[in-house]
């Protein structure tokens, strides 16, 4: 019996877990190495290795932020786009929504497009919406594209014709004549077949855009792993959060821009609990899920790089992506956020982070900006216990922000927490309040190295009385990955074609080949709209078209909040498969075991309910019995605030269970 590892590259810490026949062996909790994020990765890895021997790895899952960071950083490849005659200005002119301070910019300048007006190419073709042939493709015009785009040392191209998810013959020629003369080609149809053409365009585009970056980080990484003697296959979670193989999302880069997220959302559904809000706060972000009947909500459309898009959710900001992710609201909160004073005097925290270098003040690394780590240790709610943390460099960044605002340290530290905390109940909000869903009948699930301090404080904004922090939920996400299983997503659009289940046999097939496992399990479903309607909605397939009709009114009226009835229409089929074969992943254990015995420690933290400073017991999970706070709980990897009013006892798996009154 072997080891998994997984591997959570964040903004701030990289996570690792080592999991072995009876769940987590060892964890470790990192800086990031942004300049060499593999440096990192090697280190934690090494850490939880200790004197197990390497060759017994069986398996690498990884999550990463690469792929989002190239998008945001423009540190992509220089990508040639490639279309039908007539429509090489799509790209260019774009979309984009005037959100946040932009609406009142009389001097507004749209941000820069993926790809330059001139490096947009057209060739001689036409296909109708049904897949009829209107003009046949000219092979001379795909030349003439094609020595120019070499002759500008263009190293990659998306190709992406009109219509070409009804007809992909023209297309797979364009590419083939590409690749004769462009290292890198991506064409639409063979990364995500469907109708909008330039949400089609945009996600072959980031594909073509980031596949070379993200090709050579996975070749180095395995190159590195094998130096420290790991030869196992490396995964890498996508993005609806099932895993693929590293060779597969090197090709199908975009599947993978969201994979970090997703992985700690998989954490909180395998808490057990049917109905959880999953609530993530880490160095740099704060996201926020919902998991219904222990399934995370899906979109097939999200958005990078956009502002005030809440992780990527509003349309018109950023760029479009076109492929499954796990729909969550992602915050610039975190607990290397810095707070600073607005030309206003206000107080701000984020969405500017510390990141790992310099960090935070207390971190001693020569960072000097007040920020939320550095606010919750003037408070009391951390120690120095497993990571170093210089008390006195806090409370001097602090006191930065409290004289010009005129109030005592402590006074300015809570502050800080409050705001921050305010700001990621905004997140929560985006995915229940604004989406029609009580929270109240939900329970959060709180992880990351800086959510469950701030867990009780978001619940209580919502009513929410109940919060669950799993064990090792300061590295959740990495164990998140552990539980993915090897799966990918494919997607055909046909309007009201008349063999659906030829189309879904295809798709299988295809992504069945794609994974190379043995058995694998497939799962059907449709997007369905009302004719003469512009958009869809994806509800599970069924051979009955009263059933299909059925399903599609229930989402219809649960989306939008009315009962509509009419004739519908099928737009697009999509499948997922799995690997059927895989072995179920070990129940994780508690991170402690034996009888729950010992003193708790004490030391003072803040508390205003409590008249500020307070004497409270601080226990770790092998003390706690049942604690009324205030109280605080400290893991290896993160530290549990109980406030006044809430209570801390034991529950399933080593997790530990936050009950309150509920006060909104």
């Amino acid at each position: 019996m072997g080891y998994a590892i997984g591997v959570d590259v964040g903004g701030t810490f990289t996570d690792v877990v080592l999991s072995g026949p009876d769940g987590v062996a060892a964890v470790a909790k990192c800086l990031s190495t942004h300049d060499d994020p593999i440096a990192g990765i090697v280190t934690g890895v090494t850490r939880v290795l200790g004197s197990a021997d390497p060759a017994r790895v069986t398996r690498v899952v990884h999550a990463t932020t690469l792929a989002t960071n190239a998008v945001l950083e423009r540190t992509g490849a220089r990508v040639a786009f490639v279309t039908t005659r007539g429509f090489r200005a799509v790209v260019p002119l774009g979309r984009y929504a005037r959100v946040e301070e932009d609406r009142y910019d009389l001097r507004f300048t749209p941000p820069p497009p993926p790809v330059a007006p001139g490096d947009c190419f057209e060739v001689d073709e036409r296909v109708s919406a049904r897949g009829d042939v209107l003009t046949p493709l000219d092979p001379a015009s795909v030349r003439r594209a094609a020595a120019e785009i070499a002759r500008r040392d263009i190293t990659s191209a998306a190709v992406c014709l009109l219509h070409s998810y009804a007809e992909p013959a023209h297309e797979r020629q364009v590419a083939a004549i590409l690749r004769e003369r462009v290292p890198h080609v991506v064409a639409s149809c063979e990364i995500w077949p469907e109708i909008r053409e330039y949400e089609r365009a945009t996600t072959t585009i980031m594909s073509a855009y980031i596949g070379p970056l993200m090709a050579s980080y996975l070749s180095r990484l395995r190159e590195c792993l094998a130096a420290i003697g790991i030869h196992a296959p490396v995964h890498v979670m996508e993005s609806g959060g099932g895993v693929i193989s590293a060779e597969l999302a090197a090709g199908r880069a975009v599947a993978a821009i969201e994979s970090g997220p997703a992985a700690g959302v998989l954490a909180a559904a395998g808490t057990g609990l049917p109905d959880v809000i999953s609530f993530d706060m880490g160095g740099t972000t704060a996201k926020a899920c919902v998991v219904r009947g222990g399934r995370p909500e899906i979109t097939h459309e999200f958005h990078v790089g956009g502002k005030g898009s809440f992780g990527g959710r509003r349309a018109g900001t950023g760029v479009p992506i076109k492929t499954p992710a796990i729909d969550l609201a992602e915050v610039g909160a975190g607990g290397g956020s810095i707070a600073w004073l607005d030309p206003a005097g206000a107080l701000r925290v984020g969405p500017r982070s510390a990141g790992s270098s310099p960090g935070p003040a207390c971190y001693g690394l020569g960072g000097g900006d007040p920020t939320v780590t550095d606010a919750n240790l003037v408070l009391g709610y951390l120690s120095s216990a497993s990571i170093p943390l210089s008390a006195p460099l806090a409370a001097k960044a602090l006191d930065r922000l409290a004289g010009p605002l005129g109030v005592s340290r402590e006074a300015a530290a809570h502050a800080v927490h409050e705001i921050v905390s305010a700001a990621m109940a905004s997140a929560v909000h985006v995915v229940t309040v604004q989406r029609g869903i009580d929270p109240r009948g939900f329970a959060l699930v709180a992880f990351g190295g800086a959510g469950p301090m701030h867990a009780a404080g978001v619940a209580r904004r919502f009513g929410i009385t109940t919060v669950v922090v799993p064990a090792y939920c300061g590295v959740a996400s990495a164990a998140g990955l552990l539980a993915g299983a090897l799966s990918t997503d494919r997607v055909l659009s046909r309007l009201d074609a008349g063999d659906p289940e030829g189309i879904f046999a295809g798709l299988a097939a295809e992504a069945a080949a794609d994974l190379g496992v043995p058995e694998v399990r497939v799962a059907r479903s449709v997007d369905v709209r009302f004719r003469g309607q512009s958009h869809e909605l994806t509800v599970e397939w069924s051979e009955s078209r009263e059933e299909l009709e059925s399903r599609f009114f229930a989402k219809y009226a649960q989306v939008y909040g009315i009962a509509q009835q009419g004739e519908i229409e099928l737009v697009s089929y999509r499948v997922r498969v799995t690997d059927a074969s895989a072995p179920a992943v070990p129940a994780t254990p508690p991170p402690a075991t034996g009888a729950r015995a010992g003193i708790p420690g004490r030391r003072r933290a803040y508390f205003p309910e409590a008249g500020g400073y307070a004497d409270v017991p601080v226990h770790t999970r092998a003390t706690l019995d049942h604690v009324a706070g205030p109280a605080i709980v400290e893991d290896a990897e993160s530290t549990i605030v109980v406030p006044p009013g809430w209570h801390a006892a034991p529950g399933a798996a080593g997790a530990v269970l936050l009950t309150g009154d509920g006060a909104a």
